[in-house]
């Protein structure tokens, strides 16, 4: 697939999740009496819809620099574009004037069209995300199958018995460190194009991972390379260790001298996510409770214009209601900033740095389009609250089906330690303990190199969760915090078993 193939594909689906929206803006501009061409206009000023806005500029500019008529660039234009949908409906507009027919009749039967179509797309999507997270951890337990044979077949007994030679170690470590990590990236890609975020800005968030990344990869070049540092850190821990078996009525997990680097290593994948988790949390708080609140106060401002009362007026009325949660502390700068006269646009800016969400933006930013170009009559507020609440449905309904996948990368993390632990001692280490201590220095080396690969896969996955559960890779720190932790636990706690059955350890 060439490069301009891929630009094109990017395009089409970015202005297929624009169109609803740039049809409610149409729509309701189109109630108050202003033709699709001056929407068109004022659709080229919307940054936060940059597909529409780039085909918006085309049309004024045909019509405006080559001095076309404004249908025959619409035409030309519903020819020329990516994106089939949009493509149709600017046809079936030229087709609806041309005809004598009602304007705004077709623009609200393609507006209802549009929305059923997503709402089908979403369901859709949904699936799609399931069958990809199904099929993720169906590779996991192939890859754990693979590693399991090759355990079988590098053990002793089976290579005396078939007479043959097996270069296990290196099969380990192309399934642990390549072969795993390139499916958790591939799948990571897919869903990369399956599944479309509602926030905007978020590399903020991602920077805030490299001074920690770099830290954390000086600390472990210190432990690998530093004499001492690792024997340092060993003793720490051995210490608390110590203390808390004192402390505890209970006896925690043992920690082995093999699990020192393991550890070291999921306390700095942890220190990499902790901060971009915590800024995102406060993030993501705020802006999930501005997309749901969102049409409940256009549905309040659309019932209170009914009343007669000015659009000012009646935003400030709908943002004084209660439980809207987070989001009321944004709605009470904005009846502020409206009653100290600030205009409109000023608010919009304004509100553009402290929110992310995409819908909640250009919802606002339609509001404002609605009571400048129309005076915000009561039909233009009703239709945008109504498609509103259909868009908050869609998304929320999609968040809801995918909570429940959230368990399953924490079921396949402790399956792969539990896996690799019992699979590593049981059949292909703990023969070698008969033959002489001298192999246990080599088994401790393996054992807790081979962890690290388990921990460091354990948190890769929380990212491709986030991004199926949340729509972005910012909501993976969290989980991959969870995982990293979980995986550390599961290697304990199997260790602890092997050494308690065996008393190999």
């Amino acid at each position: 697939m060439t490069v301009s193939v891929r630009l094109r594909l990017r395009s089409k689906e970015a202005g297929d999740d624009e169109l609803p929206f740039a049809f409610m803006l149409i729509t309701v501009m189109a109630s108050c009496g202003i033709s699709p061409y001056e929407s068109f206009k004022r659709l080229r000023h919307m940054a936060v819809l940059p597909f529409i806005k780039k085909e918006a500029d085309e049309i004024v500019r045909q019509v405006e620099v080559m001095n076309k008529d404004p249908l025959t660039a619409m035409l030309q234009r519903a020819e020329q574009t990516e994106s089939e949908a949009y493509g149709d409906f600017l046809r079936g507009y030229v087709s609806t004037v041309k005809s004598g027919g009602s304007v705004t009749s077709y623009l609200k039967s393609k507006l209802r069209s549009i929305f059923e179509v997503r709402a089908v797309a979403a369901a859709r999507s949904i699936e799609r995300l399931e069958t990809l997270v199904e099929a993720y951890m169906a590779m996991l337990l192939v890859l754990l199958s693979v590693y399991i044979l090759t355990a079988v077949m590098s053990s002793a007994t089976f290579s005396s018995t078939l007479e043959i030679s097996f270069d296990a170690q290196l099969s380990v470590y192309l399934i642990l460190f390549v072969a795993m990590p390139l499916v958790s990236v591939f799948f990571m890609v897919f869903a990369q194009k399956v599944r479309k975020g509602t926030l905007m800005n978020l590399r903020s968030i991602y920077l805030k991972a490299l001074p920690c990344a770099v830290i954390s990869g000086m600390l472990l070049a210190a432990v690998v390379v530093v004499p001492g540092v690792q024997d340092t850190v060993a003793n720490s821990i051995f210490a608390l260790q110590t203390a808390l078996n004192n402390a505890l009525p209970f006896a925690p997990l043992r920690i082995l001298s093999s699990n020192i680097v393991p550890l070291i290593v999921t306390g700095c994948l942890m220190l990499i996510s902790l901060l971009p988790m915590f800024s995102y949390s406060r993030m993501i708080g705020l802006n999930v409770k501005a997309e749901e609140a969102m049409p409940s106060f256009l549905r309040d401002v659309s019932e209170t214009r009914k009343t007669g009362m000015s659009p000012e007026k009646s935003i400030v009325h709908g943002a004084n209601r209660r439980g809207y949660g987070a989001f009321s502390n944004i709605l009470r700068r904005i009846v502020n900033q409206i009653e100290w006269g600030i205009s409109l646009r000023k608010i919009y800016r304004d509100l553009e740095e402290r929110l992310r969400s995409w819908p909640v933006l250009t919802n606002f930013q339609i509001l404002i389009e609605t009571i400048e170009v129309g005076g915000g009559s009561p039909e233009a507020l009703e239709l945008l609250a109504g498609y509103s609440e259909k868009i908050r449905d869609i998304e929320k309904n999609k968040r809801d089906m995918l909570k429940p996948y959230v368990i399953l990368p924490f079921i396949w993390t402790v399956l792969m330690a539990l896996t690799f632990t019992f699979t590593f001692y049981v059949i292909t280490q703990l023969p070698l303990g008969y033959m002489g201590s001298s192999t246990f220095p080599i088994v401790e080396a393996q054992t807790s190199l081979f962890s690290c690969a388990i921990i460091f896969h354990s948190w890769i996955s929380g990212f491709f969760i986030g991004k199926v559960t949340q729509g972005t890779f910012a909501a993976g720190f969290k989980y991959s915090v969870f995982l990293a932790i979980t995986a550390m636990v599961s290697l304990l706690f199997s260790q602890n078993i092997i050494d308690l059955l065996f008393g190999a350890l």
